[in-house]
This record gives structure tokens, sequence and C-alpha cells, in this order.
């Protein structure tokens, strides 16, 4: 063990080597504290100094190595450019967040021209920027969906109508609606003329089946750039918990800038919603707000937000009193109170529309219509799927009124002449309530089965007395049986004649679970492997099986659907044929629930479907659906020609049973084109399936020219009294179309002057 000597007692250096160097007494170390290992100054030969560092040099040492500059650890390192020391970025000149020039820039706000002198002397802070819609989003948006971002940003930035900022995003189905509204919400939560957010949080509401699709949209089109969060269900806590903190946050950008919330889970959370500003609010399926003293209309009316985006395919469903609610929803008072509204328009233009309104009242109807459309122009969008047209295959619309076997017309006579005719009687004066609209649901579902209403017919409630013995004897060996029904006898052989002949898939849709329950049983019978979506899923389960149905190799066939459960925002290519087995009171549902196939991604031929019972309340209730969807042309479309067909009169007979007419639709409108049941004229050329339905194809007799081999494999005038068909567009004028545009893009006079100048001489 090395013992350590005392300082007075160690060897002293009396005498420098030959090379001047100090001898080293311990081998090749020099002992620690006589060396200076830093080299931060001159080797001090001083005895004392040499034994013991003072005090003063330590801490200049310590000093020296706390004061060394850092060094950036990465060889070859040479610095920045600039020796310039970091601090507050001093302000500089406002830039918008996207070059306003590159190609295919879409600008929603241009800033005033300024000179040089008055540049100068503008203050930064006013200078306005562009706003510019993020290259990734306008690189994917078509021309109209362009329009209508433009459209909605200058609306909710107060641009078209001074104080009032909101809008009606009025697409039909299939335009891109939604992919519209991110733009636009995306491009106010980043931008604004003055180079920041315009706004800072956002509010999607929607119906509850949508929760999950908005926010995989925004997933899908944003790519995890702005956080969203949906709201549709779970525990009461962990909801007030969620709201809580979106509404309470502050500032210019937050975390999570976005919510997604159903209708009734915004009602219910609505005291928390409204404590603070949000910035915009989008309403899908916005028709829910029709009527404005419902309490969903009246707890969104109480959120502190004036920019407002209503979407709504079918802003006019019922009246014009529910289109009024829309308005001023989105643009409170643009259209006075609803008084004021019904007094000013509704009535003068409703009494102009009717069948017998006199000249005068089509005059007054018709100065009214076009002063409304001019005032709510300015804050509704609206473009008809007539567009798709440019993206889409053709889509055919084939109307088939089916005619009701012996057995279900005997039931369909009984109940309207029996002890049911009383109600009837009582219905066409006071209106359906009570047991008069029991009554005309039982009908309807007659006209799909006899067996839907079989149950009430047992217990003998009131309107079936004398039903029970029109039942066949053996009818409950085989309750279901397609033969039983018209309707469904056709849906059979429109099922296994496309099943023989084609690989295309079906949707069938029913506004009744107890027909799904039926279809279901015949897809049984026929060993068709099918899914099913009704009100009983969840929405995870729904999201399951469309995937699983849209596969191209998935082995299921048909796709039955509930119309109320599933007919907004489904998205059913994998099928390219639709049949809706039965008619709604309001048209917007059958659209939508028709509107499942033919939308963006669909390859194939679309064939839509629609049976109609022959002369029941179906074609009364279709009829229904033709005056609304005209009234909804005349004020939204404007379409200023579409055929007075029904007076309210006529709509009144709704328990009319007509056994002589192939098609009591055909007879109310009054055809000039047909003539002892055979077509003589055919519609104008430019004719397609949302024209009236006078200008449709009909046929009676003769269904060799109807576009579908399977309808005209299955026709027979003993099962098919009447059709009516038409098609979305004509391809080859489509294409010929196209091919001018590409000619008149490549068009140069020049060229063409100089080719004529060869010839001169």
């Amino acid at each position: 063990m090395l013992k350590r000597r005392a300082p007075s007692k160690s060897p002293k250096a009396t005498h420098n080597a030959a090379d001047g160097k100090r001898p080293n007494y311990n081998g090749e170390v020099t002992p620690l504290r006589t060396r200076n290992q830093l080299s931060f100054g001159e080797d001090n030969d001083s005895d004392d100094e040499s034994t013991e560092m003072s005090r003063r040099e330590h801490e200049e040492m310590m000093r020296k190595v706390l004061t060394r500059p850092f060094r950036v650890p990465i060889d070859g390192y040479k610095g920045a450019p600039t020796n310039r020391a970091l601090g507050v970025r001093r302000s500089g000149a406002k830039v918008s967040l996207y070059d306003p020039y590159e190609e295919n820039a879409l600008v929603l706000y241009i800033p005033s021209e300024l000179s040089a002198q008055e540049k100068l002397g503008l203050d930064n802070k006013l200078r306005k920027v562009h706003v510019v819609v993020d290259p990734s989003l306008s690189s994917v948006l078509r021309p109209h969906q362009r329009e209508g971002v433009k459209f909605m940003y200058d609306c909710v930035t107060g641009k078209i109508i001074e104080g009032y900022h909101g809008c009606i995003m009025a697409d039909e189905m299939g335009l891109g609606k939604t992919l519209q509204c991110i733009a636009l919400m995306w491009t106010l939560l980043r931008q604004s003329p003055d180079a920041g957010p315009e706004i800072n949080k956002a509010v999607v509401v929607c119906p509850s089946s949508l929760v999950k699709n908005w926010d995989k949209e925004i997933a899908k089109w944003l790519g995890g750039r702005v956080n969203s969060l949906p709201i549709d269900f779970g525990k009461k806590d962990e909801i007030i918990r969620h709201l809580e903190t979106f509404i309470n946050q502050l500032g210019k950008r937050v975390a999570t800038p976005v919510i997604i919330i159903s209708y009734e889970t915004l009602r219910g959370y609505i005291n928390i919603l409204n404590k603070q500003d949000i910035g915009l609010v989008i309403c899908d399926e916005g028709h829910r707000l029709k009527n404005s003293d419902n309490q969903t209309y009246q707890a969104l009316t109480s959120l502190q937000c004036t920019k407002r985006v209503l979407i709504s395919g079918t802003p006019i469903q019922n009246d014009l009193l529910e289109y009024y609610s829309l308005v001023n929803f989105v643009n409170p008072g643009m259209l006075g109170t609803a008084q004021e509204f019904k007094k000013k328009f509704e009535n003068p233009i409703l009494r102009g529309r009717d069948a017998s309104a006199t000249e005068d009242h089509q005059k007054v109807g018709e100065e009214k219509l076009q002063e409304m459309v001019a005032l709510v122009n300015k804050c509704i969008i609206r473009r008809t799927s007539a567009l798709l047209t440019k993206y889409l295959p053709i889509k055919y619309e084939i109307i088939i009124c089916s005619k009701m076997t012996k057995f279900q017309e005997k039931l369909y006579k009984q109940i309207i002449s029996g002890k049911g005719k009383d109600v009837c009687n009582d219905a066409s004066k006071n209106g359906l309530t009570g047991t008069a609209l029991a009554l005309v649901t039982s009908l309807k579902k007659l006209c799909n089965h006899p067996h839907l209403i079989y149950d009430k017919v047992i217990q003998g409630e009131v309107g079936f007395q004398g039903c029970k013995e029109i039942y066949p004897d053996h009818y409950l060996k085989r309750p279901l049986d397609p033969v039983f029904s018209g309707k469904m006898r056709i849906l059979d052989l429109l099922l296994a004649v496309t099943r023989h002949d084609t690989n295309d898939k079906f949707v069938v849709v029913s506004n009744y679970t107890q027909t799904i329950d039926a279809i279901a049983e015949l897809c049984n019978l026929r060993r068709y492997q099918y899914v099913r979506l009704d009100g009983s899923m969840s929405i995870k389960q729904r999201a399951k099986i469309v995937e699983k149905f849209n596969d191209p190799i998935a082995p299921e066939f048909i796709f039955l659907l509930s119309s109320k459960a599933g007919g907004c925002g489904l998205n059913l290519i994998g099928a390219n044929r639709l049949v809706m087995f039965d008619p709604d009171w309001n048209p917007a549902n059958d659209d939508q629930a028709m509107a499942r196939v033919w939308r963006d991604g669909q390859k194939k031929n679309c064939f839509i479907y629609r049976l109609l019972a022959t002369g029941t309340i179906e074609e009364k209730i279709f009829q229904r659906q033709t005056h609304k969807k005209a009234l909804s042309s005349c004020v939204v479309d404007e379409e200023e020609n579409v055929a007075r067909h029904f007076s309210i009169d006529q709509l009144k007979t709704l328990f009319e049973y007509n056994d002589t007419a192939a098609s009591d639709t055909h007879e109310k409108i009054k055809c000039q084109r047909c003539l002892a049941g055979r077509e003589i004229a055919d519609p104008p050329p430019d004719s397609d399936t949302n024209s009236d339905l006078a200008h449709w194809f009909h046929v009676e007799k003769d269904a060799r020219k109807v576009p579908d081999h399977v309808v005209r494999r299955i026709h027979d005038p003993e099962t098919i009294s009447f059709l009516f068909y038409q098609k979305s567009h004509e391809q080859h004028r489509l294409r010929a179309e196209e091919k001018q545009e590409k000619e008149d893009e490549d068009y140069n006079p020049e060229e063409e002057t100089s080719e004529a100048g060869e010839f001169d001489d």
C-alpha cells in the first residue's frame, strides 16, 4: 500500500533536465494539483503556489469553465451565416397562408389594390391579405364545389347580405356538400383577411348515424391537421367533461377546435354549449329544423354563434312555412316574422299554384314567388344532380304500377267500404288523426302484403270487420307466400332474373320493419344471402355491414334497408339496383333512400325501381309527393313551367280506389302524348329524371323500349298495369359535349388564320 508523504518531505526539483523540462518524479503522471490541464495560465514555479492553488486562481478557473461558449456537437459545423442573437421576432409584413397566384388556387378574399404610397403610409396591423383555400383541398374540389365554398365564405363573412352571416347549402344528394363545408370550416379556422384565424371553434350538428361519418370525412380530407371530437354516446360525466373542455378553450388557436355532435345530444347539453362564443355552426340534414317551435330548433338558436351553415338537399319538404323556418334559422329576421311571411308570400304563392287558380291568382302568386326567390337566393345555393352526369354512369328510374292480387283487392275494398268508410270520410274532413291515421297505415301495409294486417283482422279492430272471412283456408300454411301480394311477386321476379342474368346487387328499401321481415323471408325462401340494416343496429354495426356489402367479392346479394334508419348518408355503391318498395309521405325521405347507390364511386349503370299498388292510397301518396316536388322546384330550383296537375281537392281523395285505370297517376297528369293506352309522341329530348312526370316515357302494354332487360323479361300486363321511366342523361350527348369543350379549349384563332391564308392565292 502506497503511503502519502507530507508536503514538507516531498522531493523538490533542484535542477532542470537537459531538455529544459522539469523532471517527473511520479513516473509518467504529473500530480493533479500541480497540472494545469485546462491551460488557463502559466505554470507557477513557486514552491508555495505549486502545492496549493490560491482561492483567487481557483475561482478564476471555475469562472472560465462555466462561461465557456456553447459549441454545437456536430462535426464540421461552421455556424449560422449571421451572428445575430435570438430574440423576439420583429413583426414583418403580413402574408397570406397560401400563394394566391399558384395555379389552381381557390382565392376566397382579395384585398383592395393599394398604390406604393398608400402601402408606405398604412399601418401593418391594418393590412389585409388574401384568403386562399388549402391547396390539398382545392386540388380535389370540382368546379361546382369551388363555387359552393366561395359562396358560403361570402355569406358567413357578411359580404353578400350586410348584417347577416348564415347560408343554406341546398345542393342535391351526391354533389359533395360535406367536402365543401369541411373546406369552408378549415379555411375559417386558419385564415382571415387579417392574417389570423377567422374563428377558433366550430360545431358540426348532425343525425346520430352520421357522427362517425363526419369524423371520418374530416380525417380523410384534413389528414389529422385538425383535432375533431365526435360526441354521441357515453357516460354523462364524460360527455360533460368533453363539452366543458371544448367550450372553455380560449385563444386564436385551440387544441380541439371541432366537435361533432348529434341533435339529441346537443339538445340535452345545450346549457354547456351556449356559455361561450362559437365561431361556426354547421347543421347537417338541416331540414330537421323545419319546425321553429321544437326544442332542437330553440336549442340551436340559443348558441352564441352568428355564422350558421345549414345543409339540406331538400329544403322544402311539406310547405313554405317550413322553408321560412330554415331561412330564419341561418339569418334571423331576414324574411320578417312567421305571420308576416305567411301573409306576404305563402298564401298568395300557394293560391297561385293550385290547379283551379284564376289568372289573377296565378299572376300575383308568380310575382310573390319571384320576390321571395330574389331575397332567398342571396343566402341559398342550389345545384341539381344533373351535374353528376359528368362523373357518374347513367341512372334509370322506373316507376312500376303493380296490380293487387284478387285477394288483396277484396280486402282493400272491404276496408274502405265497410265500417272503415266512416273513418275515411271523417279523415277527409278533419285530417289524418287518431284512428284515421292508423287505418291509412294499415292500407299501406296491405298494399305490401296481406299478412302485415293479419293480426288486426284476427283481433277485430275497428275498420277490419268482415276481413277475416276473405283470407283463404290454407293461408297460414305459407302466410308470407309472394303469390298473395302483387308487389311481392314483382320483387320476386326482379330478384330472380337479375340473379340469373347478371352479377348485379340489390338494395331493397321499405318504411316498415314488418315489410323488411317479409322480404327477409322471401330471401330465405330463395336462398339469397343478404344483410339488413334497421333501427335496432348500433352505429358501429352499421358501418361494418356497409363495408362488408360494398366488397365486390362479398357473397351478399341483397341489402335490406329501413328508410328511417339508413336513408341518410349511407354509401351503398356495392349495388347498382335499388327497389323502393313503398312510398313515404315525405318525398325527401324517398329521395334520400333512393340516392344510396347512384353516388361517387359507382361504376355501373344504376336502376331504381319504385313499386306502387295501382289505384290505391300508394298512388295518392305518390301524387302528393309530386305536388310537393313541384312546389320545391318552383321555389328552390326556380322552374317556372311545372304543370299544375293536382288540385288540393284531388289530394284529399286518399281513400278512393280506382280499379279501372291502368294508373291513377297517369290519369291525373292529363297526359297529351298518350292515346288509347299507347304513347304516340316521345318526351322532349332534354328530359331527364328531374323532369316533370309528364315528360317521362309512359308504357301501358308494350315494354319493348324499356331500357332494362330485367323489366322487359318480367313485364306482363296482368301484373304490371303501367310503367313510367326516364334516364339521368344521354351518354352519347354528354360525350359529344365534352368533345366540343375540348375542341374549344384547343382552338387557336391564329392557327386558323394561318391555314386560311394558305388558300388565299
